[in-house]
């Protein structure tokens, strides 16, 4: 069953009031496809175009929009991260860049959410600075790949 819908399946903040204090992690990936004007500019594992150092800029997007998740998705409880690290890894034989975000935290709830914004926010910023290229990129494959504390931990390469 859904957890944010109340009683009368409207929707509603989940009370995480009488729930304890744990370590949370998560992590996830968005990837991002590029076309062929823009996979010949990667170099030393990053892309420089007339805007600058697009990796650069992303790693900075990525970790303010983990930081404004619970801003920008309406249900999402505020939460102080501990940590936030957005590690972009280029594969240039497939044409593509992996953008791995991995937050932390000690509270009441879960930074899947965090993980995941932060992974999106970082290829939409990649996307932006380098549409001037080629608008061709496809962002794709935004998931969980795990995370750790509260009920259940959860890998996305584990059977459930």
């Amino acid at each position: 069953m859904f957890t944010h819908l109340d009683a009368q399946n409207r929707p509603a903040m989940v009370n995480v009031g009488d729930k304890p204090v744990t370590k949370r992690t998560a992590h996830a990936v968005a990837v991002v496809s590029l076309p062929l004007e823009l996979s010949a500019l990667l170099k030393d594992g990053e892309i420089v175009t007339k805007k600058g150092p697009i990796f650069h800029a992303a790693v900075l997007a990525g970790v303010m929009g983990a930081k404004k998740t619970g801003e920008l998705i309406p249900l999402c409880h505020p939460l102080p991260l501990e940590d936030c690290q957005i590690e972009i890894k280029p594969e240039p034989a497939r044409s593509e860049v992996a953008i791995h975000c991995r937050v932390r935290t000690e509270a009441k709830t879960g930074v899947e959410m965090e993980a995941l914004t932060g992974a999106t926010v970082a290829a939409l910023t990649l996307y932006d600075m380098a549409k001037a290229v080629s608008p061709r990129m496809v962002i794709r494959e935004i998931r969980l790949l795990e995370k750790t504390g509260g009920k259940k931990d959860y890998r996305a390469d584990a059977e459930e």
